[in-house]
């Protein structure tokens, strides 16, 4: 799982979230009438590979019909079809598939959201994290029982006091009412620092592209599937004499798994499942700390990655009509968004990476760089961009607390600059990343949502960037001491490259 984010516009305006094809202008119009070109012979579909597909049509029930008989026709097999945002789910062993459909009137995108056929479910490696011991955990219990009302483990959590959540708790930690969705690898429902604040009724697998309910599949595949635990802890986790602290301990978390058993990678039909599930289950805010696979950033000339882009903000938009403001992560590749060309030597990750240069502007990071989708940047105990995170000016929308193990260590007991969190199985760790950072402006969005329930995501938004505390671009950004630039910070006080329009303030939100 080396693509997440722990590894993937306005200053008090509100924000117009406008369609895809109005606020990027990249999508084609509906295909001409053209007869459907010739399917694959059963003969050439047995030896086929079988892959996943998105197909974008028109939303309406007469187009959708007529494009699953011609699916069908192709040899498709549809796992589900999202009429109401135009996006149907298919698998097909039909290598034309894809360029079949797209000349399908009421088409308007289609195309493979993979490059490697779909496997048998296993297990993954997500990496390592530095997991607390004892030892560890006797001496944050020691330092922590020194501040009254603090969490046994709270003397380690310098990102709660970088963004005032600890004095925010004391004044409203959150609603009820409100839920942060957590899509990513499942969480542990059972830690004890999760289950108070955790709701069974709005979580769910998403893998394959239809959502699975069943008790606990909501759940990471194993404890090495633990990143996912560990964001839903940093938003949430309960104040309750155990563990650690979240931003907003008081609101409610849910879990929408999104992760290929196989290989752990995040496919487009599960994000676009999970989009529409959190806004069809009331689900207020979605944190999104990946990016969608196998394209680091989808180009708009290729027709596949063009429907990756389709499908996925077709259904963030149709959330977000529904009342759910999203975060996502900026990566973890110290790349400037907003530049004009980028190396990407990683897509696709799922079979062989072919190094490529991409424009960031007609070649997008999903869902991060998606219309109306907050796009956040990591930094460290010093307030200070962490070294490994993206960046970009006008493209970043706030930053916040993500760690940076590497050149800001705080003056915490264990000295240990990433995030501590919870983690499956009871456990806690320290990760790093703009993994961590998202969360943390979710949990800071939680709480102005709880005070201000009737805002709408726009201008929900709106009211995160103007209570943002911007330090401004560093005079200097060389943090190896080695005479050069580690990054170059563009943009003025109230909005630059780094920090978007400042650093989240949780503090704020409550006051």
């Amino acid at each position: 799982m080396a693509h997440l984010r722990s590894r993937r516009r306005l200053a008090l305006a509100v924000p117009v979230v406008l369609s895809l094809t109005a606020s990027l202008g990249f999508l084609p119009a509906a295909a001409s009438a053209a007869p459907a070109a010739p399917t694959a012979t059963a003969e050439q579909a047995a030896d086929a590979p079988v892959l996943s597909y998105v197909v974008n049509t028109k939303a309406d029930h007469r187009t959708v019909a007529k494009v699953k008989q011609a699916i069908a026709a192709a040899d498709g097999e549809i796992v589900i079809a999202y009429e109401k945002i135009g996006v149907i789910v298919v698998r097909s062993a039909n290598g034309d598939f894809a360029e079949t459909l797209r000349a399908v009137p009421g088409v308007q995108s289609a195309g493979a959201t993979r490059t490697a056929p779909l496997a048998p479910a296993g297990t993954t490696d997500a990496g390592s994290a530095e997991y607390l011991t004892a030892a560890d955990a006797a001496k944050l219990k020691a330092a922590s029982a020194k501040t009254p009302g603090s969490e046994p483990l709270e003397a380690d959590q310098w990102d709660l006091r970088a963004i005032g959540a600890d004095k925010a708790a004391k004044i409203n930690p959150g609603s009820r009412n409100v839920t942060v969705a957590v899509i990513d690898t499942g969480v542990d429902d059972t830690h004890p620092d999760l289950a108070p604040n955790f709701s069974k009724s709005q979580s769910a697998n998403c893998f394959g592209g239809a959502p699975d309910t069943t008790p606990g599949s909501w759940r990471p595949y194993t404890a090495d599937d633990y990143h996912g635990t560990h964001v839903a802890g940093e938003i949430a986790a309960a104040r309750n004499g155990v563990g650690v602290a979240g931003v907003a301990p008081g609101v409610k978390v849910s879990a929408i798994n999104v992760t290929d058993p196989d290989n752990g990678l995040f496919y487009a039909e599960a994000v676009v499942c999970a989009f529409v599930f959190a806004a069809d289950h009331g689900v207020e805010i979605t944190n999104n700390s990946y990016y969608v696979d196998p394209w680091m950033y989808n180009c708009m000339d290729d027709p596949d990655q063009r429907a990756i882009v389709d499908a996925v903000n077709r259904a963030q938009l149709y959330a977000q009509r529904k009342g759910t403001l999203h975060f996502a992560s900026a990566g973890n590749s110290n790349h400037d968004l907003a530049s004009d060309a980028i190396d990407d030597a990683s897509s696709p990750n799922d079979t062989t990476p072919v190094p490529r240069t991409i424009d960031p502007s007609e070649c997008f990071d999903a869902p991060t760089q998606l219309p109306g989708v907050v796009t956040i940047s990591a930094t460290g105990s010093d307030n200070l961009k962490s070294y490994y995170s993206s960046y970009g000016n006008r493209v970043i929308d706030v930053a916040a607390p993500g760690g940076d193990g590497r050149y800001q260590l705080p003056d915490t007991p264990s000295k240990n600059g990433r995030i501590l969190s919870t983690m499956p199985n009871g456990e806690y760790a320290w990760l790093q990343g703009t993994s961590m950072a998202s969360p943390h402006a979710a949990g800071v969005a939680a709480l102005l949502k709880s005070k201000h329930p009737w805002l709408p995501p726009a201008a929900l938004q709106a009211l995160l960037k103007a209570q943002a505390n911007n330090p401004g671009c560093p005079a200097s950004y060389d943090q190896d001491g080695d005479g050069t630039q580690d990054a170059t910070c563009e943009g003025g006080r109230q909005v630059n490259g780094f920090y978007g329009h400042g650093i989240v303030d949780a503090l704020r939100a409550v006051k």
